[in-house]
């Protein structure tokens, strides 16, 4: 582990390469920056990122600039200078994936820009665990997973709006604003004005099954919830076993390992039996009361073992299909066959109300869940 002096001699090397490119940084600017990165993790390269990013950045044309600084300086493999420091850093990063950064700058709360920024992660030397599955690793290959798993960045799904608002590209005109703009200038038209449809977050809801039948995979999907709580806050979090447990709240932790351990206490039928259609019922109840997953994708982890009546899970799965946007299921016993065939009754009972059947048996298949939540809205 690298001393502070080392790691701070890092950040304020990213300072004066923001510098040397013409971005207004001083002095103070680069001590509060590193400051402000103390308080955080600085294996994490989000919170390096949006620490730099407030402390650094004060135009918004200057965006994009420091977005490109940041990649090459952290992500480029032929960087110098403090090179085990920043290796230090990307040993952390999920191998191979990449990170969609929201430009927060515009636009009202919670909604989405298409000016994205996309940062590479490289590749470590963990890449060989991607496509192990979850029931063959060792404990210390699975204690590396979470690790990689922790860093994941689950891109939530959005939603179009009836809303318009401005857009940069040749689109549909906008011959509102484009009036308003030639009665100020006295009735010269001055430019073309085009207009969009605006995007929101849409809700993301995931039921975790953590039953005996799922001992091997249920702690590692719990991992991906965590991190799509941490990228979304519209992401709500179940876990069923014989009852239905929300523990949305106990993820919203920093500390992965506080977030496990807080949602292993809140539930208590983790390692029992498993009843899908009474635990859907419950959902649905109080989707009814509350709006909950109205809109929502709804994630179903679970191998569809039921020791419940078929009649309550084929009743169930039909009043979440009403309430649901899409109802994608996560079964790990899928593994990599492209196609899939129900085994069973579960998943036979549940099949017709299923939009899209997953695979979460390894770290590669639930990088691919998550690029894939990131389209179906």
């Amino acid at each position: 582990m690298s001393s502070p002096d080392a790691i701070d001699a890092v950040f304020v090397e990213f300072g004066h390469a923001l510098r040397d490119v013409g971005l207004p940084i001083g002095t103070d600017d680069i001590l509060t920056f590193c400051a402000g990165v103390n308080e955080l993790d600085v294996t994490d390269v989000m919170d390096v990122y949006w620490a730099g990013r407030a402390t650094l950045v004060r135009r918004r044309e200057h965006v994009a600039i420091y977005n490109e600084i940041f990649q090459r300086f952290f992500f480029d493999n032929g960087t110098t200078g403090s090179e085990p420091v920043k290796k230090m850093m990307r040993a952390s990063s999920n191998a191979g994936a990449t990170i969609e950064v929201p430009n927060t700058e515009e636009g009202l709360p919670g909604e989405i820009s298409p000016d994205e920024v996309k940062l590479g992660y490289v590749a470590s030397t963990s890449e060989i665990y991607r496509h192990k599955a979850f029931a063959d690793c060792t404990d210390e290959e699975v204690r590396q997973l979470r690790r990689l798993m922790s860093r994941m960045r689950v891109t939530p799904p959005k939603r179009r709006t009836h809303r318009m608002t401005r857009a940069r590209r040749p689109g549909t005109v906008d011959m509102r604003r484009m009036v308003r703009e030639s009665m100020r200038a006295l009735g010269e038209p001055r430019e073309l004005s085009f207009r969009k449809r605006k995007e929101k977050l849409r809700p993301l809801v995931l039921i975790l099954d953590v039953s005996g039948s799922m001992a091997d995979y249920s702690r590692n999907l719990l991992q991906f919830a965590y991190s799509a709580r941490r990228a979304n806050a519209k992401v709500d979090v179940f876990c069923f076993g014989t009852r239905l447990t929300r523990i949305t709240k106990s993820l919203d932790r920093r500390s992965p390992d506080e977030a496990m351990r807080r949602a292993g206490e809140s539930v208590l039928d983790w390692d029992g039996g498993t009843r899908i259609g009474d635990s859907l019922r419950a959902f649905t109840r109080e989707a009814r009361r509350s709006r909950l997953g109205r809109g929502a994708i709804v994630v179903i982890c679970s191998d569809g073992l039921d020791r419940g009546e078929p009649q309550a899970l084929s009743e169930s799965m039909e009043a979440l299909s009403r309430i649901a946007h899409r109802v994608i299921w996560v079964n790990p016993h899928r593994g990599d066959a492209v196609v899939y065939v129900p085994a069973s009754l579960g998943m036979i009972v549940a099949d017709p109300y299923i939009d899209e059947v997953h695979s979460g048996h390894n770290l590669a298949s639930l990088e691919r869940l998550a690029n894939r939540l990131a389209k179906v809205g």
